[in-house]
């Protein structure tokens, strides 16, 4: 049989950089230049700016479908450069993880340890990064180097010391009573979808869903909860269950964030009874 070659290491990037500068560029020319057989994936450069929240929600959201020799580089970090942040990896059974300890790679941390299973370090070896670390572009010259070198092969125990755990992420937490549930808007997509922390469990223990109603901050809206966007017309709001098991409010064809002025921190209550008309869209 034909010799087969081990498949390149899979690195993927997450940032709230955007595409219009050279930034993701820079960390790419970083990585290749240490391991230039590395396959780099963008996830997401498009992250609002300092959303923890929404970079963790796209990472729990991917990773189930990588490979777990993947190493996933993530960088939305609002407190570069100060010294009570540290930077950090983890090697767990969903993959491999570098990127600033601020919450991010809490919910995957939880995960592994439901498994038993995971190593974190705190990254202390400057061996392994640029020679010169700015104050302000960790990206570039201590996480993207890290990244490559665990491509390389390098054990996470020489990168740094070792860690009992990642610090948590401080996610807000739904309130729940037996007629109601008051959560939030913890992230808001492309499309000015807006999700909610609300997930389906929560929502079946509330009763059926055919008689529960979303409504949402002050926006007037009072919404059923249906199967899919195409259940209400064209430029109708909408409440139904995302890819993602949570709650989220949109509008078909149409943008509900920029439409109701809604985002990150809007609340949103789910109670019963039900409305079966469709909320047209605000003018």
């Amino acid at each position: 049989m034909p010799h087969r070659s081990a498949p390149p290491p899979i690195i993927t990037l997450t940032t709230d950089f955007g595409l219009h500068d050279s930034y993701v560029g820079v960390m790419k020319g970083v990585i290749l230049s240490i391991c230039p057989h590395a396959q780099i994936i963008d996830l997401t450069h498009s992250i609002a700016p300092q959303q923890i929240y929404a970079a963790a929600r796209v990472l729990t959201q991917a990773v189930p479908y990588f490979p777990p020799t993947t190493i996933h580089l993530v960088v939305v970090d609002p407190e570069v450069g100060l010294p009570t942040r540290r930077p950090i990896a983890l090697e767990t059974p969903l993959g491999r993880f570098v990127g600033p300890d601020n919450g991010l790679f809490g919910p995957v941390w939880q995960q592994s340890q439901a498994a038993g299973v995971g190593r974190a370090v705190y990254l202390n070896q400057p061996a392994f990064w640029l020679p010169r670390l700015s104050a302000t572009f960790h990206g570039r010259d201590l996480f993207a180097p890290v990244a490559a070198h665990l491509a390389n092969g390098v054990d996470l125990a020489v990168l740094g010391a070792a860690l009992a755990a990642p610090h948590p992420l401080d996610l807000p937490t739904p309130t729940c009573t037996a007629t109601a549930i008051t959560g939030t808007i913890i992230a808001v997509d492309h499309f000015g979808n807006c999700i909610s922390n609300i997930t389906a469990s929560m929502l079946d223990q509330l009763g059926a869903r055919d008689t529960l109603r979303v409504t949402l901050g002050d926006t007037g809206l009072s919404l059923p909860i249906t199967h899919t966007y195409a259940d209400v017309p064209s430029g109708c709001a909408v409440a139904l269950i995302g890819s993602d098991d949570a709650l989220e409010v949109a509008i078909r064809a149409g943008n509900a964030s920029h439409t109701y002025q809604i985002g990150v921190g809007t609340p949103v209550v789910v109670q019963a009874p039900y409305t079966t008309e469709a909320t047209p869209a605000a003018e």
